[in-house]
């Protein structure tokens, strides 16, 4: 039987194996997933979930339920050796083991770019996974709490002040949600006022949101803006030591809640551990169908889709363009692959993946949003109920998108719950406490 190893189960490696698990009979090949969580995470709705819009479970999809006959495991690949058709998996406990394969498919997913910049990493939280969310959320409602029994001044001023660094499309998102979320907050907190909130969204280039274009990239500025936001363009974080934020500006101020959303970078096992061809961004070398090499140098049974692979983009005008690394086109190339894949088995003809923007949509907060494609521009209430119903359509099951409707109908009847379970995070410590505190 034929070993098919997926590595990664992010967006294209989850509809990869989806999509195998249907076309391939049991006795074709036996499919694998490594990756070092059980689940796949809708990343779409981590915004949501800062602002408790959407339970955190339901952003998470599990593979065990919904990948019936593909087998899961928890680890981390730390290196792949294609010239022996092997690779090496660090499991989420115990020693490291080795993994042979006859067909590998990379879908590892890109990893938080960070920089050397002092405090970042002791005081910034990411906003690429589930379990970052939910303490974004956590640590807001609990400033909250705190804020409202001190008196008005600096220590009140640094629990209430918001940083986000990265101005694309996850670090707005997440602002604009974020944002909404506290300003709603004040009607259940008599002790606080707008004045003591202070939202700082930080961003190098001249503008937010690349992927649209420049005057609705501006308007959502100037819609922050008007929500009390503090945008600052063309500007760097230069040091978060001890939660004094430092920007290249020369302005400075404490802030309780740093949140990074820079970008991301690709993944190392694809960057610096494998033999593999690589680009200069340690993108993995793919070509139109999703087989890794080129058209003059295939690499037999590899394949690459997502965040780590260079896909060629057939639909843009630019000669040498590759698809950008979001979500349309990572669930669209997973589908892809387990036809090709499948075809390969079986001595079909593969497709070369070709896919034009359905337009870029984003939340801004509640009942905010914004929507573009191509000349057309779609801006608050209507964009955002197209958001959330793009996104309700896109998240993989019936399931899951009966559980998250289920919890809107639910918010717009009686709002959002604002129970802070941040205590969650170190769940001995009362237990440790009364012990210690036993005569």
């Amino acid at each position: 039987m034929r070993e098919i190893l997926i590595v990664g189960g992010g967006y294209a490696g989850f509809y990869t194996a989806w999509g195998l698990e249907k076309s391939l009979s049991a006795d074709e090949a036996r499919v694998t997933i490594v990756d070092p969580r059980p689940y796949m995470t809708y990343q779409p709705f981590l915004p949501e979930v800062m602002a408790g819009s959407v339970e955190a479970r339901h952003a998470a999809v599990s593979m065990r339920r919904h990948l019936r006959s593909t087998r899961i495991i928890a680890g981390t690949v730390s290196e792949i050796r294609h010239a022996d058709r092997s690779l090496t998996v660090q499991p989420v406990g115990g020693a490291a083991y080795e993994l042979r394969y006859d067909t590998l498919v990379v879908t590892a997913g890109a990893v938080t770019r960070t920089f050397p910049i002092p405090g970042l990493a002791e005081h910034a939280t990411g906003m690429k996974h589930v379990e970052e969310a939910v303490a974004i959320r956590d640590r807001l409602l609990t400033a909250f709490d705190q804020a409202a029994s001190l008196p008005p001044g600096p220590q009140r001023r640094r629990l209430l002040t918001v940083t986000f660094v990265g101005g694309g499309f996850s670090g707005v998102e997440g602002f604009g949600e974020l944002l909404s979320l506290a300003t709603a907050m004040l009607t259940s907190y008599p002790e606080l006022t707008f004045d003591d909130l202070s939202f700082h969204l930080v961003e190098a280039r001249d503008r937010i949101l690349p992927e649209v274009t420049d005057k609705p990239g501006a308007w959502v500025v100037r819609s922050l803006a008007h929500r009390g936001a503090h945008v600052h363009l063309n500007t760097q974080l230069v040091s978060a030591e001890d939660g004094h934020v430092v920007l290249s500006t020369g302005e400075e101020f404490d802030s309780a809640l740093i949140v990074w959303a820079a970008g991301n970078a690709s993944n190392p096992v694809t960057h610096r551990h494998t033999d593999l061809p690589v680009d200069e961004r340690g993108l993995l070398v793919v070509r139109a169908d999703l087989r890794v090499g080129t058209d003059a140098l295939p690499v037999p049974d590899v394949w690459a889709a997502g965040d780590d692979a260079a896909v060629p983009d057939l639909a843009s005008p630019v000669a040498g363009a590759h698809t950008v690394p979001n979500a349309q086109h990572a669930v669209r190339q997973g589908k892809l692959l387990a036809k090709n894949i499948t075809a390969d088995l079986r001595g079909g003809k593969t497709r070369p993946y070709r896919h034009s923007s359905l337009g870029v949509v984003a939340t801004l907060g509640l009942g905010r949003g914004i929507f573009q494609y191509r000349g057309i521009v779609i801006k608050g209430f209507p964009a955002w109920l197209m958001h959330r119903g793009y996104h309700l359509l896109a998240v993989p099951s019936w399931e899951r998108k009966i559980r998250v409707l289920a919890v809107w109908l639910t918010a717009a009847l009686f709002g959002r719950d604002l129970v802070s379970l941040a205590s969650v995070q170190h769940p001995r410590d009362a237990f440790v406490v009364s012990t210690d505190a036993r005569p």
